[in-house]
């Protein structure tokens, strides 16, 4: 079995999707041929078409952008549509910032409509909340600590996949109290600000408010 695993992340390096697949790839390996596919623009690479024609899955993993899946990678989409998939198994892994994995659930239907149109079996998905920790919870391993309701869901997921099952949607928080979360990401936020010459009495700064 061949098994498609498309990065919808508009990073070239570093992002959280990349982290979720690395850590879905070592629960399917040795079991499947795994291919790359990076979707990081709105038109497709080169090749593209011929990687996913050529496999028997497709995952999808992207981030949340406004409740909704990126443009560039709704762009994408599009483009694939005039395509026949002949009922290929489709996955999606969306993760957010937000605490609550539950606010992917509109990018994973965003999805299964799409595969509706394109003639692809949709075949569940997964919400992955605390997303902006994911970056620096990347060497933990997935079994352990804040990583483990991601990487047991992703396991889950896994023999789904491997057998080409539809299971429900799962929507899921990173191990980590809510509050420590958002603790964290104040902590960012500062870094990053200081990082690029900015003061901290800025974070209240509105557009229109000294140009901000």
């Amino acid at each position: 079995m061949r098994i498609a695993l498309v990065n919808g992340s508009p990073k070239p390096t570093g992002s959280a999707s990349g982290i979720l697949l690395k850590h879905l790839r070592a629960s399917l390996s040795g079991q499947a041929e795994l291919v790359d596919l990076a979707l990081h623009s709105d038109s497709l690479p080169d090749g593209a078409w011929n990687t996913l024609q050529a496999a028997d899955s497709y995952v999808f993993a992207c981030p949340l952008y406004v409740d909704g899946l990126p443009s560039h990678v709704l762009s994408c989409l599009v483009q694939l549509e005039e395509r026949q998939t002949s009922g290929v198994p489709v996955y999606g892994i969306v993760n957010c910032g937000f605490y609550e994995g539950e606010q992917a659930r509109y990018a994973l239907d965003i999805l299964k409509n799409w595969c509706v149109r394109a003639g692809c079996r949709w075949s569940g998905g997964i919400g992955v909340g605390g997303g902006g920790s994911l970056a620096a919870l990347a060497e933990i391993p997935p079994e352990r600590g804040p990583m483990a309701p991601v990487g047991r869901a992703l396991h889950a997921a896994a023999s789904h996949i491997l057998r080409q099952e539809a299971f429900e949607n799962q929507y899921l928080s990173v191990g980590m109290p809510r509050l420590m979360y958002r603790m964290a990401a104040q902590l960012g936020w500062r870094k990053q600000l200081r990082a690029n010459g900015g003061k901290r009495c800025d974070l209240g700064k509105k557009w229109g408010q000294n140009r901000l």
